[in-house]
């Protein structure tokens, strides 16, 4: 999992309140179990209508989506993260998220940053024209105009997001400690190794 600690630039003022799963990659994507080309499945419902923000040209290449209320609600399926991912997003600002969207973004590296209504309100006119940027070391979003907006987050998915630490990540920095654990385990209950080629 690539770190996250800055995130800088074009964001998608989408705005748009309990957008479900369903919608950030359709079902008919879902036969696949690789993460890679689900970005152009990515809002295809949304891409069909005229003007939508993510086929255009002005935000194209952005690494922020700023949406609505309960964002990611719906089924739990991961491929919605895996396909923000694919699609160039690494952070999401909303009001609010679905539980289970908002842990599948944590896993996947997406930070997803939850501001009060009137802060993304302003985040929705300032993407219109200017980049923002989002610092999670300090937990703040800021514009080009001043702006600084807080956010809380998780020490631990800080932690793990800034350091780039999946679950597999997390198991290998405590490799160490794992290894030490079984060679006591073995050393003080020998029955539990007979039979599994692990007996001194």
């Amino acid at each position: 999992m690539e770190p996250v600690r800055t995130i800088e630039g074009k964001a998608y003022p989408f705005g748009r309140k309990n957008v479900d799963t369903d919608v950030i990659i359709p079902a008919q994507w879902l036969k696949t179990i690789s993460r890679e080309g689900l970005g152009k499945g990515c809002f295809e419902s949304v891409r069909q209508e005229p003007g939508n923000v993510f086929d255009d040209p002005a935000y194209q290449g952005a690494s922020i989506v700023i949406a609505g209320d309960n964002f990611g609600c719906g089924s739990s399926r991961e491929h919605a993260a895996w396909a923000l991912l694919d699609m160039g997003v690494r952070a999401v600002i909303a009001p609010s998220y679905s539980d289970i969207f908002s842990g599948n973004a944590f896993k996947n590296g997406i930070l997803a940053v939850v501001l009060p209504q009137e802060a993304v309100d302003r985040l929705l006119e300032v993407a219109k024209t200017d980049p923002i940027h989002i610092d999670l070391e300090s937990q703040t979003v800021t514009t080009p105009f001043q702006d600084r907006f807080t956010f809380e987050i998780d020490p631990f998915r800080k932690h793990c997001l800034i350091n780039g630490l999946d679950e597999v990540g997390l198991t290998l920095a405590r490799d160490s400690a794992i290894a030490a654990y079984e060679d006591r385990a073995r050393a003080s209950l020998p029955f539990l190794a007979r039979g599994i080629g692990q007996a001194a």
